[in-house]
């Protein structure tokens, strides 16, 4: 008898100190783990497809030839002695929402400002604070990210003209885990007249 034979023979034998049970909790593990071994792949091959079909919609017009192209008057938010005023919401448990004062706008979609515009960022809901980041190029002075909330709305001047995604975080105070929401959006700045 080969080797291979022995050992095989061995681990299926039912030896005195075991139960009779044995040689089936043996032969009953290598299924399981072999389909625990199919779930990972199964759930990247879904994760992957997902990302792919999302592709399309995460389009952003700062990648676009001509960001600027979106810059006309129904887009344009504020003046030089106008402030743009961006409502920043939880829309969901896990997205937030930017939305400029312009006349039909939606919510996250790209708008335009001209630099020296003043801009602030509040929240109409109660009890929500908010992030705003730009990192590392802001088309404003400040340092760092902008926060503020329902008490506190918070008024920058764009300064730098180009198109700038930023990051959006809004929470509900006193909230559990899965009560902020956030997401990328954009704005272009063009230079003044």
């Amino acid at each position: 008898m080969s080797s291979t034979g022995k050992a095989h023979r061995a681990s299926t034998e039912v030896h005195s100190n075991q139960s009779p049970y044995a040689v089936r909790e043996i032969n009953l593990r290598c299924p399981i783990k072999s389909a625990r071994s199919l779930v990972l792949p199964v759930v990247l091959l879904v994760l992957i497809t997902a990302l792919l079909a999302r592709g399309d919609k995460a389009k952003f017009s700062c990648s676009a030839s001509n960001p600027q192209g979106i810059r006309n008057a129904a887009a344009t938010c504020g003046s030089a002695s106008a402030p743009c005023k961006i409502d920043i919401r939880r829309s969901s448990s896990t997205e937030a929402t930017a939305t400029p004062d312009i006349p039909d706008a939606k919510p996250n979609k790209p708008f335009c400002l001209k630099a020296g515009t003043p801009v602030t960022f509040y929240t109409s809901s109660k009890n929500t604070g908010f992030v705003i980041d730009f990192g590392p190029n802001s088309p404003f002075d400040n340092e760092g990210a902008i926060m503020g909330g329902a008490d506190r709305s918070i008024t920058v001047i764009a300064k730098r003209p180009g198109c700038y995604r930023y990051s959006v975080g809004a929470c509900t105070a006193g909230a559990i885990y899965g009560m902020c929401g956030n997401i990328d959006t954009e704005l272009v700045v063009s230079a003044a007249n």
